[in-house]
């Protein structure tokens, strides 16, 4: 790497790409974060102290586990954890006492998620499914009211096009231009991407009102 330092911004990004696909793992399970941004959820869940995660789209729960023992050093907390398939989320995080798992289409369970959450809970919400603009879109309007003020709606993979050159297009980024046009109860809290690469641009979404 100090061998390196000339190299372009995007040859880093793709690298960081294909590690993250190809090699990141959390306790042995395979899971798709940027660690540069997951370290800004610790910061984020320390600062709201919420006693609600919803992540929406699990994968093999890799993330939903860190999550939950994020939790556990902070001694309060559960995670809702929403994908249309979990059929291969791994048993240590399935076994997780902090964790419960919905299976189906996170837009039509938003009532259901409702549900379980209590009026005075403080609620953060991870949208990590389908990146399609449709999709992406659907999820920020069917949960945006479930986050308590001045905690985020955090739409990752935002960096579809908008740094790498994978995913849908339009995605995740134009998703949120969009909701941000319409639901001004939210901003994008670009200090948080201060570590100067995110996968997560303009994604960071504060409740405001």
């Amino acid at each position: 790497m100090e061998e390196r330092l000339e190299e372009p911004l995007e040859r880093v990004l793709e690298r960081m790409q294909a590690r993250i696909l190809i090699g990141t793992t959390y306790f042995g399970i395979q899971t798709f974060k940027c660690p540069l941004d997951f370290w800004v959820y610790q910061e984020l869940l320390y600062e709201s102290q919420p006693e609600v995660v919803v992540e929406i789209g699990n994968y093999r729960g890799g993330s939903a586990l860190a999550l939950a023992h994020i939790l556990d050093a902070l001694g309060k907390g559960r995670i809702i954890a929403i994908d249309i398939d979990q059929r291969k989320i791994d048993l240590r995080a399935k076994r997780h006492p902090r964790i419960s798992w919905i299976q189906g289409d996170a837009k039509l369970l938003a009532d259901k998620v409702a549900s379980q959450i209590g009026g005075s809970e403080r609620v953060l919400v991870i949208e990590d499914s389908e990146h399609t603009h449709a999709n992406t879109l659907g999820v920020l309007r069917a949960y945006a009211g479930l986050v308590s003020p001045g905690s985020y709606l955090i739409v990752e993979d935002t960096n579809c096009h908008h740094g790498i050159a994978d995913g849908p297009s339009p995605g995740p980024y134009e998703a949120v231009a969009d909701f941000l046009a319409e639901d001004h109860r939210f901003e994008a809290d670009r200090t948080r991407e201060n570590f100067g690469i995110t996968w997560n641009p303009r994604g960071y979404l504060r409740r405001i009102g």
